[in-house]
């Protein structure tokens, strides 16, 4: 299944501000910082791309659904996989 590109803007957005966050962490690296501020800003990261890959699956439920084909027990197996590979 092809996802609608005008439908991912807010995941594209998602995972550039969690690319953003990732130079932060890179930065604070090479900075020296405290371990607890760099594990607190990864694990935003983290649970942005978390986030943008649940939003993925979710948008590409939806457009099965729109669609009209409906979701055959392929496509539900395929899903289900995705969304546990998140979790």
């Amino acid at each position: 299944m092809e996802l609608d590109p005008a439908g991912m803007t807010p995941v594209i957005n998602r995972i550039k501000r969690a690319r953003g966050q990732l130079d932060g962490v890179l930065r604070m690296l090479e900075q020296g910082r405290d371990c607890e501020d760099v594990v607190t800003q990864l694990a935003a990261v983290s649970r942005a791309l978390d986030r943008a890959g649940f939003a993925i699956i979710a948008t590409g439920l939806r457009q099965c659904l729109a669609d009209g084909d409906g979701l055959d027990s392929m496509d539900a197996k395929k899903m289900e996989k995705l969304f546990l590979s998140l979790a």
